[in-house]
């Protein structure tokens, strides 16, 4: 495969994870919108939502390093996040953090599932960066559910 076809899949790919990082800020900045004001998980959420945030800028460095353009909004993600929120509105805040670590589960299976189709360099942030930061949301966001059974 050429090396300009490589990148053009990498942005492809990159694009990809982005959108669903920028779903995620939107998903956890609707919990937090709702989340009472005096819960013991709104620090846990933000974190989380900083941590997805650090991920966006990332990737957006990452695609405009490789010449491509990074998606500016979370596509069929924010309908998604979206229909989470609605549906946590209703049923309350266990709900919701369990949507959210539902959430966290995709977001880790996508990026050990599709780092493989980018290339070496792409792949190395994703491995060196972005999977730890979504392994440790994932982790927290278990926690918070189990806390709250």
């Amino acid at each position: 495969m050429s090396t300009v076809k490589q990148k053009n899949n990498s942005v492809d790919q990159l694009n990809s994870f982005l959108r669903g990082e920028l779903s995620a800020v939107e998903t956890y900045r609707m919990a937090l919108d709702k989340l009472d004001k005096t819960s013991f998980a709104r620090m846990q959420l933000q974190s989380c939502m900083s941590s997805h945030q650090q991920r966006v800028e990332i990737l957006k460095g990452k695609i405009m390093e490789l010449g491509g353009t990074p998606a500016d909004g979370s596509g069929a993600w924010g309908v998604f996040a979206q229909a989470v929120q609605g549906v946590s509105d209703v049923l309350g805040d266990k709900v919701a953090i369990a949507a959210l670590e539902s959430g966290e589960d995709h977001g880790l299976a996508d990026y050990r599932q599709d780092m493989t189709k980018l290339e070496a360099d792409a792949r190395q942030l994703i491995v060196a960066q972005l999977l730890p930061k979504q392994e440790e949301t994932h982790r927290t966001m278990s926690s918070l559910k189990k806390q709250l059974q």
